[in-house]
């Protein structure tokens, strides 16, 4: 057998011994939006299960099935783990759920709600509850000032 074809096989099997994602040690929060959004991935990893099962010969390109099989296993893990968690009732006061709008001491305004690890994305607007950012905010009111990053923020407004 050719040498070439030894180390196509194994790149392959490389490739399909992805693994798994890590997953977080952090108890599981989500918001509404962020189950659903855990849903709707589970949905679509059982989907890409069964298509990569329904392709026939699975040996054909096992990299399909491995990373089906691998998204499988984190979404139903998140899924299984998810706490859904609404804030408590004190208006004001920042919380998992609920969104804030600080001013940091160079002049910057920041908006952010805080959602569970999954649904974070800092770029439209969501932060990680357990990222420290969030760790800074957490319990502060209305004028509250937190040390955040070196520097300090004013708590303007929670929602």
């Amino acid at each position: 057998m050719s040498v070439a074809f030894t180390r196509e096989e194994d790149l392959e099997s490389q490739a399909a011994d992805l693994p798994d994602r890590p997953i977080s040690t952090q108890p599981n929060l989500v918001t509404a939006s962020g189950l659903a959004q855990i849903e709707a991935a589970l949905a679509a990893a059982q989907a890409a299960y069964a298509a990569a099962r329904g392709a026939g010969d699975i040996s054909t390109d096992r990299t399909a099935m491995a990373r089906a099989t691998r998204d499988l296993r984190y979404w139903s893990a998140r899924r299984a783990s998810a706490r859904l968690t609404e804030p408590e009732a004190e208006p004001g006061k920042v919380q998992f759920g609920r969104t804030v709008e600080f001013e940091r001491d160079d002049g910057r305004h920041q908006r952010f709600r805080i959602v569970g690890e999954d649904e974070a994305d800092p770029a439209q607007g969501r932060i990680s509850y357990v990222s420290p950012l969030a760790r800074a905010l957490m319990g502060a009111s209305v004028g509250d000032v937190a040390r955040i990053g070196g520097g300090e923020a004013e708590v303007l407004d929670v929602r």
